[in-house]
């Protein structure tokens, strides 16, 4: 089984040295990556900028932008079996990146955004026969309600919401718990526990279901 998994954050450009980004580190990812690995899946990882060592055995593509990670997506998800979307992808970017680094001044500062490509809801789209396509919901608030809309709207086979609020298992930690949301209604408590196990446990309740 071929399985793309998705990791880490993006960085939008402001300017030569300023961007747009977010707190995830890409362990989930990376953890989901490995754990797919270690099931014997032929695995992609397509990555954002983080501070981690490509795993063994696993080709990794490395991008930077929203955009680059949606061409990346993209590229490999065709033949792909199994796709996991566990990148916190920027929504928004600059509408104009400004050349050279951005001089400050004593007034304020306007920025104007642009929304990114939605990817899930893209590879939702075009989903084929057979191919399994999980998203994840990072939530501080109403994190089943946001997560089982999600689920529907999107047309994703499994969903896995997990609290970002809480410090124990929230960006950067070791440790994760998610609830795992199935499109026939299933739903599976899993953690908490450290990323690599959480990730085993999800892959194989996602592939023997």
């Amino acid at each position: 089984m071929k399985v793309l998994i998705s990791a880490g954050p993006t960085r939008e450009k402001i300017d030569a040295v300023r961007f747009l980004s977010n707190r995830s580190t890409g362990k989930m990812g990376y953890a989901l990556a490995e754990a797919a690995r270690r099931l014997g899946h032929r695995v992609v990882l397509v990555a954002g900028p983080v501070n981690l060592p490509d795993p063994a055995g696993i080709s990794v593509i490395h991008v930077e932008s929203a955009a680059e990670m949606a061409d990346a997506i993209h590229a490999e998800a065709a033949d792909s079996d199994l796709i996991v979307m566990a990148a916190a992808v920027a929504d928004y970017r600059p509408k104009r990146v400004i050349d050279g680094k951005m001089k400050k001044s004593d007034g304020s500062l306007l920025i104007e955004f642009e929304r990114t490509e939605d990817i899930l809801a893209s590879l939702g789209k075009r989903k084929r026969p057979g191919q399994l396509l999980v998203g994840f919901a990072a939530e501080t608030t109403s994190l089943i309600t946001y997560a089982s809309e999600k689920l529907a709207r999107k047309n994703l086979d499994w969903i896995a919401a997990n609290d970002v609020s809480r410090s124990d298992i929230g960006f950067g930690s070791d440790r994760n718990a998610v609830t795992l949301l199935g499109s026939d209604g299933s739903r599976f408590e899993i953690g908490p526990a450290p990323k690599f196990e959480v990730a085993l446990e999800l892959l194989r309740k996602i592939t023997e279901k």
